[in-house]
């Protein structure tokens, strides 16, 4: 009897040394010490990446800036009034493409401003909240693509000047049906497939106020200053918070609208009405 009783008092000590999910009182420092630095990787290596990305957004030059994008995709863009969903092409305009493409990929367009947006025309969007990041960017043009398509509602393409090969990292997508813009060589390759209706929400009120396009010349202010600049200045702004590719969707062959065969004749810029009228994405 005596060694039965001594038996329940050990396997009640025992009993009492476990703690939730049967690891014994002296087993837990080594337990805890696993999970603390199991802890303190991941956060180091969370702190890695965003680090390397950061460099990443500071050297355009990186081979990663090159990577061929698929022959068809889709982003998901998150934005302060809601998201919505582009396709793109790479054959209406490959070296385009492959420039947003990467753009997207690698997180160029996250937690940046929509700085231009007239209602009923055109969204813009593709100057960074950095300063130093745009100053990176600032002369990293690519080539131009061959004219394709037409500036019909919802389709997109990069921002230019008049001069040959000034594309550079401002996207502008159609709110309207923008034929007469068909006189300028834009490649446009792709079109929102969801969530139009977020774009026609997205702030309108500054117009052409708040930085307007690449040819009037009215863009240092944004490259200098960055979002805190755009945030002081005009700070109904909505936010483009994310933009990430769609893995998980496989889109079918995109159509694209045929140019337009007697475009109406642009007018410039400098010459529109009022600020809201503007003649042709830029």
């Amino acid at each position: 009897m005596a060694n039965i009783a001594s038996a329940d008092r050990v396997g009640t000590k025992r009993l009492g040394a476990m703690v939730g999910g049967g690891v014994p009182m002296r087993d837990r420092a080594p337990v805890a010490g696993v999970l603390l630095l199991a802890s303190l990787a991941a956060a180091c290596t969370h702190q890695s990446s965003d680090t390397a990305r950061a460099d990443l957004l500071l050297d355009p030059s990186h081979p990663e800036w090159t990577r061929p994008s698929p022959p068809v995709w889709r982003a998901r863009f998150e934005t302060t009034k809601g998201d919505f969903i582009v396709e793109a092409v790479r054959e209406h305009a490959p070296i385009g493409v492959d420039r947003f493409y990467n753009l997207v990929r690698l997180g160029y367009y996250d937690d940046t401003r929509f700085h231009r947006v007239s209602e009923g025309y055109i969204v813009q969007f593709g100057l960074h909240g950095d300063p130093h990041v745009n100053t990176a960017w600032l002369h990293r043009q690519i080539p131009d693509d061959p004219a394709h398509g037409s500036n019909v509602r919802g389709t997109l393409a990069f921002a230019m000047s008049p001069e040959p090969n000034t594309r550079n990292t401002q996207i502008y997508i159609n709110l309207g049906d923008n034929t007469r813009n068909d006189a300028e060589p834009f490649a446009l390759f792709g079109r929102v497939v969801e969530g139009m209706d977020v774009l026609d929400r997205i702030h309108s009120g500054y117009g052409e106020q708040s930085g307007s396009g690449v040819r009037q010349g009215r863009q240092g202010p944004i490259v200098e200053g960055g979002n805190a600049y755009l945030d002081q200045n005009f700070p109904l702004l909505d936010r483009l918070m994310r933009a990430t590719l769609v893995e998980d969707q496989l889109p079918e062959r995109a159509s694209e609208p045929e140019r337009a065969s007697e475009p109406e004749q642009a007018s410039e810029p400098e010459q529109a009405a009022a600020p809201q009228q503007a003649s042709e994405p830029e």
